[in-house]
């Protein structure tokens, strides 16, 4: 969300220092000189900064408004695990802070004001100190993500923070295309299972049938076209985390399956008699209203209560539009690396036409359209002639379909896909029982279409 912003070799550096000034000064001198430089404040914004991107070098200042360098670097080596380099910047020339910073794992230390050739010299040294332990000296991040310093981003990741550590179940909600894949990564990376495997299941495809071997396993001749043993997700995640996608459409018979093998910590593979411990952290996410699918008869409130023992909620990208432009220019350039492209930006008209509109598909969308206006773009920028025709701003077609004939008309299929899926509230079942097609069917015609699965 190492991401090294747009997957370039550049050194990220964070620098925390509390004086706005000289915090932008060092910012620029960073940048001028070939650095990728991210700034914070306060200590807790460089917590959230650390937890969520992955940085080469720290530069921070000893004197913080809410702690101190020594409390971050302390921060790092516990909580993170992390080897980064620190540099400690401080007014306050003391020989003893100085040697104390140095004991807990400073590289180096800087005395204000800084001479630029002194820095560009110790700057040099630090990274070069961190290349033998390469593979260590990044915090977990993940290349995809776009941090965003909006309010309800940096809400989000204060929860991320409080609750990684833990080995409650969390339910990530949000809308489609909110990036809530990215967040259980996240979670997983900052987590005590972060050595074990990562394992996401979409749980819109497994069917009834399915869903027992895939989830627990079998045994060889179990059934028909069990060929050889197979070890379910659970015993391939052991010591890890599994990552339920989509956990409302999981087929209502195979729940009660799932609740036990998350109260026990224990599964049973098809055809075997025997029980398996499996010790994984289960991490789900929906885009849909369990408690309204549970008062529907469609999911177990049990299983709900089981898995939401914390939730987080990622907002839609009509609700943090202060990273609007940042998420653009990050897009732009991921595009322009996979086309071949060289992008400059986007003409503040173009950008300010995106905004307007109310993004339903969120960072998935976004991504399309900026990946699209990249590859006809001629000119140096985005601009008007390069969007794609939005409807009216905060507004989206909507096709009408009489209540008691859903049945696909070949010449309409996409349409009636679309709004069969926005009734159903994105869920896949209820859309193909909707549809008269069985889900199967649907996701092979989603993806026919470019309906996004």
């Amino acid at each position: 969300m190492d991401f090294c912003y747009f997957c370039t070799m550049k050194c990220r550096i964070l620098v925390v220092e509390d004086d706005a000034t000289f915090g932008t000064m060092m910012q620029t001198w960073l940048t001028k000189n070939g650095y990728e430089a991210v700034l914070a404040s306060r200590f807790e914004q460089a917590k959230i900064d650390l937890s969520s991107d992955s940085f080469n070098l720290i530069l921070t200042d000893l004197r913080l408004p809410d702690g101190d360098g020594i409390l971050l670097m302390t921060w790092v080596r516990e909580k993170l695990k992390s080897k980064v380099p620190i540099i400690v910047m401080t007014g306050y020339a003391e020989v003893q802070t100085a040697v104390s910073a140095m004991k807990l794992g400073a590289f180096d230390y800087l005395k204000k004001p800084i001479n630029p050739s002194v820095l560009e010299e110790k700057i040099a040294a630090a990274l070069a100190s961190g290349e033998e332990d390469s593979a260590e000296t990044f915090i977990p991040a993940n290349k995809q993500w776009v941090r965003g310093n909006s309010h309800a981003m940096l809400r989000l990741y204060k929860h991320v923070e409080l609750v990684a550590p833990t080995k409650f179940s969390v339910l990530i909600l949000g809308e489609s295309g909110t990036g809530k894949e990215y967040i259980a990564r996240m979670i997983h990376d900052l987590s005590q299972y972060k050595d074990g495997p990562f394992i996401p299941v979409d749980c819109g495809s497994l069917s009834k049938e399915l869903a027992p071997s895939e989830l627990f396993g079998h045994l060889k001749g179990s059934f028909t076209s069990a060929i050889a043993d197979k070890k379910g997700v659970f015993e391939q995640a052991k010591g890890g985390t599994v990552f339920l996608d989509e956990v409302g459409n999981l087929p209502y018979e195979v729940q009660m399956q799932l609740l036990r093998a998350l109260q026990e910590q224990k599964v049973r593979p098809v055809g075997s008699a025997t029980d398996i411990h499996v010790d994984v952290r289960i991490l789900a996410a929906t885009n849909e209203n369990l408690e309204q699918a549970i008062e529907e008869g469609r999911f177990r409130q049990d299983l709900f209560h089981r898995i939401n023992e914390f939730a987080i909620e990622v907002p839609p990208l009509r609700e943090r539009l202060e990273d609007f432009d940042e998420l653009t220019y990050f897009f732009i350039r991921q595009a322009n690396e996979e086309l071949g492209k060289n992008v400059k930006g986007i003409t503040p008209e173009a950008l300010l036409r995106m905004k307007e509109q109310r993004w339903n598909g969120n960072l998935r969308e976004l991504r399309n359209v900026v990946r699209r206006c990249v590859l006809f773009a001629e000119g140096e920028n985005i601009d008007l002639d390069d969007l794609p025709v939005f409807t009216l701003p905060n507004k989206r077609t909507v096709v009408n379909i009489p209540e008691d004939d859903w049945a696909l008309q070949p010449d309409h299929e996409k349409e009636q896909i679309e709004a069969a899926l926005r009734k159903a509230r994105g869920n896949k079942t209820v859309a193909a029982k909707l549809l008269q097609i069985d889900r199967k069917t649907l996701y092979n015609k989603m993806h026919l279409y470019g309906i996004e699965l």
